[in-house]
C-alpha cells in the first residue's frame, strides 16, 4: 500500500475531496451552475452504425433527461438561465451539451452549436459529452480552433469510459475497446483540451476490485476530472429487464458509500471530482431508490469520510505523475 498523503488542502473548501464546486469557486470566486442542453444529436449505438438499442443502461433521453427542452441552443440557454429566477447566483454558467453524443455531427453543425454557447456573455465555458470513438480529425481541429478563438473560456470533453474491463464493456454494449479511449485522451491532451472521464460504479458482474482497478487506471492518464456515477436502473432500458430477471442486484447505500470512499482514496488528489453519485429521473428510477435523495447521499459520504479520517488521494501512489495543479481551470 502506498504511503498516506498529507491532509486535504485548503483549496478543497472543507470537503474531503477536490470537488468541481471547489475548483470553480477557486477560479471565479463564487458558485457556477451547469445548464444541461439537448443538441438534438443521436449516437452510433442508436442509429445503426454500431447498434440500434443504445447502451444497456441508457434511457430514451440519451442520458439527457434533465436537459432544457427547445429546438435552438440559444433559446435553451435563455430558458436555462430563467430557471434560476431571482436566486442569488454568480455571473458564470457552464453550457453542458449532455444528451446523446455531442460530437456526432458534421463539424460545421457542431461549430454553430458550440459558438452559440461560447458567445453568450454568461457562459464561462462548455462541457461536451461524447464517446471516444466520435472524435474524428475534423472535430478535433474544430475544438483546437475554438480553444484558440475563445482563450478566456474553457472547453471540456466528457468521455464515457464506464469501465476498463472488456467483458463488462461488451455486456453494456459500449461499442469500443479500451485503446480507443486511450487514443482519444492522447489526442485531446495534444490539443490541451481537458478530459472528464465518466465511470459507473455497480455495473452488472463487477466486483469492488474491478471498480478500484478502473479508477486507479485513470491516475497515470491524467484526466482533468472524473465523474463517479452510481448505476441507475431506469424504466425502458434493457438494464431494467436484466434487473427484473434477477441477473444482478443494485448496490445498497452503505455498499456504494464503501466503494466510493475507496475509489476516492486511490484517485490522485489533483483530479477534480465532478460527480460522486448522479441523478436518476424519479419518474424513471427503478433502483436503487435510496439514490433519489441526493442531499442525504452527499451528507452521508462526507460524514463517513470524516469519521474514517480519510480523503481523496489518501492511498494514492505518489510515484505516478499528477494532473492539473489544484485550483486551476484548464482549457
Amino acid at each position: 500500500m502506498p504511503a498516506e498523503s498529507t491532509l486535504p488542502p485548503a483549496l478543497w473548501l472543507g470537503k474531503p475531496y477536490y470537488s468541481l464546486d471547489a475548483c470553480l469557486k477557486n477560479a471565479y470566486g463564487h458558485k457556477c451552475y451547469k445548464i444541461a442542453l439537448d443538441a438534438q444529436m443521436t449516437c452510433p449505438n442508436r442509429d445503426g452504425t454500431l447498434d440500434s438499442r443504445g447502451c444497456l443502461f441508457c434511457s430514451a433521453g440519451g442520458s439527457g433527461d434533465f436537459a432544457v427542452p427547445g429546438d435552438h441552443i440559444s433559446r435553451q440557454l435563455e430558458a436555462g438561465l430563467a430557471l434560476f429566477g431571482e436566486k442569488q447566483v454568480g455571473q458564470h454558467f457552464i453550457a453542458y451539451f449532455q444528451a446523446y453524443t455531442n460530437t456526432y455531427a458534421p463539424s460545421e453543425k457542431l461549430r454553430s452549436l458550440y459558438v452559440q454557447a461560447l458567445e453568450h456573455p454568461k457562459i464561462c465555458g462548455i462541457s461536451i459529452a461524447t464517446r471516444p470513438d466520435c472524435l474524428p480529425e475534423s472535430v478535433l481541429e474544430l475544438l483546437g480552433e475554438l480553444r484558440r478563438t475563445y482563450p478566456h473560456k474553457f472547453i471540456w470533453i466528457e468521455l464515457g469510459l464506464q469501465t476498463i474491463h472488456e467483458r463488462t464493456a461488451r455486456l453494456i454494449r459500449r461499442g469500443y475497446e479500451l485503446p480507443c479511449f486511450e487514443n482519444a485522451l492522447i489526442k485531446l491532451r495534444l490539443l490541451e483540451i481537458p478530459a472528464v472521464v465518466h465511470v459507473i460504479l455497480g455495473l452488472p458482474g463487477e466486483t469492488r476490485e474491478d471498480m478500484l482497478e478502473t479508477v486507479t487506471y485513470l491516475n497515470p492518464r491524467q484526466p482533468f476530472g472524473v465523474k463517479l456515477q452510481l448505476l441507475h436502473v431506469l424504466e425502458g432500458t434493457d438494464l431494467a429487464a436484466l434487473y427484473r430477471s434477477g441477473a444482478f442486484a443494485a448496490l445498497e447505500k452503505e455498499e456504494y458509500l464503501d466503494i466510493l470512499v475507496s475509489c476516492l482514496e486511490r484517485l490522485s488528489p489533483d483530479i477534480v471530482i465532478h460527480r460522486v453519485t448522479g441523478d436518476g429521473p424519479k419518474k424513471l428510477l427503478i433502483a436503487p431508490t435510496w439514490s433519489s435523495d441526493k442531499r442525504d447521499v452527499l451528507n452521508s459520504l462526507h460524514r463517513k469520510m470524516r469519521l474514517q479520517n480519510t480523503w481523496q488521494g489518501k492511498y494514492y501512489d505518489s510515484s505516478m505523475p499528477c494532473s492539473t495543479p489544484p485550483g486551476a481551470i484548464p482549457g
